[in-house]
């Protein structure tokens, strides 16, 4: 990463399993617009705020908004959490400057770990963790459940991979 942590690394690969969405995103955000070009790996472990019957709603509200006229051109609903994940940091840069489109083309996020990533160090960033910045009792929901409950199918898949490579010893 370039400001604050001191880390001034080609490509850095986060590690986002427990950190809080909005909080990674900002951060993530900001380190992209400074230059750095980051990958993000096991989305679909990022924490939200909040049970998961509560996010559900708030997210099948975000789905009924749509154009009129047509709807194809309206706004696109994500389901995936790597492209939910993508959007929220998108929301938080200037996408539609050449600096906020160059930004934002040095960003990569993937459910799970690919196989170009798994050697790789992966660093977390302590300001966006859950256990850091929730208080404990308090409810939370994983963004890949919540997917999975409003339309995404790949939840059961990428969860027996991360098994299957925990079981060998990789990850």
């Amino acid at each position: 990463m370039v400001s604050g942590s001191g880390i001034c690394a080609r490509v850095v690969v986060v590690d986002a399993r427990h950190h809080m969405l909005g909080r990674l995103a900002s951060i993530l955000a900001k380190e992209l617009l400074n230059g750095q070009k980051v990958v993000v790996v096991r989305c679909e472990e990022i924490c939200l705020s909040g049970g998961l019957v509560r996010q559900k709603m708030k997210y099948l509200r975000f789905l009924r908004k749509r154009m009129n006229t047509k709807p194809s051109h309206g706004p696109i609903h994500f389901r995936a959490p790597s492209k939910i994940l993508w959007r929220t940091i998108r929301g938080m840069i200037p996408h539609k400057t050449k600096r906020g489109a160059a930004a934002l083309s040095r960003l990569k996020v993937y459910e799970g770990v690919p196989p170009p990533y798994d050697k790789k160090k992966r660093m977390v960033i302590p300001d966006a963790l859950k256990v850091l910045r929730l208080q404990p009792g308090h409810k939370y929901c994983l963004l890949g459940r919540l997917s999975s409950e409003v339309g995404w199918n790949h939840y059961d898949t990428i969860k027996v991979i991360l098994i299957l490579i925990l079981e060998t010893g990789k990850l």
